[in-house]
């Protein structure tokens, strides 16, 4: 394997990882139905994935994925994971501020409507 496969793969990686976050993000919630402890993962993780999404930033795993793309010769990109491969698919015009703004809006609704029913299904069982 030379140097530039192995970055390549790694590149890959991340951009299975980051895919696997954001789904996390927005159905981790739904493990918490099952296993009482997981919202000490899940809620930070939604939290973090709604500020990003709100505040326009760049998660830190699109610079690495630029850095591990780059140092195999193949040109990095700009933006951020979302408008890379997700939105081309669903949306090809961009991605924009207020369309940030819906997905985290998404991501909070989403889970508040699961942590309810993990609160409600606490409280019957107490």
């Amino acid at each position: 394997m030379t140097d530039s496969t192995a970055f390549l793969w790694f590149a890959d990686l991340v951009v299975l990882l980051h895919l696997c976050f954001i789904l996390f993000v927005l159905f981790g919630g739904l493990l918490c139905l099952k296993w009482r402890w997981m919202p000490w993962l899940h809620l930070p993780a939604a939290l973090w994935g709604a500020l990003v999404e709100f505040n326009g930033w760049i998660c830190p795993l699109t610079p690495l994925e630029n850095w591990l793309r780059q140092s195999a010769e193949v040109a990095g990109y700009e933006g951020g994971f979302v408008e890379r491969y997700l939105l081309p698919v669903m949306y090809p015009a961009g991605l924009t501020q207020s369309f940030q703004i819906v997905l985290g809006v998404i991501v909070v609704v989403l889970n508040l409507i699961v942590y309810l029913r993990v609160w409600r299904r606490t409280r019957i069982q107490r």
